[in-house]
Order: structure tokens, then C-alpha cells, then sequence
């Protein structure tokens, strides 16, 4: 059980980095002129080969997060819980997101600002905070 635990959180740990780290790319990439091509092209690839570090990091916490409610079925019945599950949910929707903005800047379609993805870059922070409170705190109840 522990070390599902554990590998649930370091693939979450894997996984929320890809997602701090990827808007971050989507700044320097939007603060590129048009005219540095390399400079674009090379911010492609790393956009690419982050978003696929983060899938996979996403993939197994949520390998490793089923397999903890299989065997902890009761977790469910914690409002703690069903408010993270929510949460995770909305952090995969993000994390899709990001992937349609990756798509964006590969075909060379992107019109939003960079000062748009600096905000864009502190949402994973707002869920990481929620996450941790409701499961270290659990503020409803264990």
C-alpha cells in the first residue's frame, strides 16, 4: 500500500511540474519575434517533449491513484476526496488545455500575449495548494 502511495505521488510530483514548467515554455515562446525561427522551432520541441514527460507523469498518478481507491474503496465515501477527484478532474482539463496550446504554437497560431500565459502559468499552483489542503488537512472529515 505504501508504495503505490508513494508512486502515486512522485508521478504527481512528475506530473505537476510538466504543468508548472510548459506554461512557462508558452511565455518565452510568445515573447519570441516572428523572425527568430530557431529560436521558435526550438521552443517547439521542448513544448513537445514536455508535454509528453507530463502525459505519462499524469497517466500513472492516475494509474496509481484507482488502484489506492480499489483497495481503499471507503476513500470515496470522504468528501475530501470527492472535492480532490473534482479537482483532478479540472487539473486534467488544464493539462488537455495545454496540449491544444501546444498544437497552437506548433502550427504558428498562437494570439495570445505572453503576459496572458504568465496567468495562464499560476492556475496548476491554485489546484496543487487545494489538492495538498484537502488531503493532508482533510478540512471535511477523514
Amino acid at each position: 500500500m505504501l508504495w503505490i502511495k508513494a508512486l502515486h505521488v512522485i508521478f504527481m510530483v512528475t506530473w505537476l511540474a510538466g504543468l508548472f514548467y510548459l506554461p512557462r515554455v508558452f511565455v518565452y515562446h510568445a515573447e519570441t519575434p516572428d523572425t527568430e525561427t530557431f529560436q521558435r522551432e526550438t521552443f517547439k520541441v521542448m513544448e513537445k517533449k514536455l508535454l509528453g514527460i507530463m502525459s505519462l507523469g499524469a497517466l500513472l498518478t492516475i494509474v496509481f491513484g484507482v488502484t489506492l481507491i480499489v483497495l481503499i474503496p471507503g476513500y470515496l465515501q470522504a468528501t475530501w476526496m470527492q472535492l480532490k477527484l473534482v479537482l483532478v478532474i479540472a487539473l486534467f482539463g488544464y493539462h488537455l488545455w495545454c496540449a491544444r496550446l501546444v498544437r497552437t504554437f506548433r502550427e504558428d497560431r498562437n494570439t495570445r500575449s505572453h503576459v496572458w500565459y504568465r496567468w495562464f502559468n499560476e492556475v496548476p499552483v491554485a489546484f496543487l495548494f487545494a489538492i495538498v489542503v484537502l488531503v493532508i488537512v482533510k478540512p471535511f472529515g477523514s
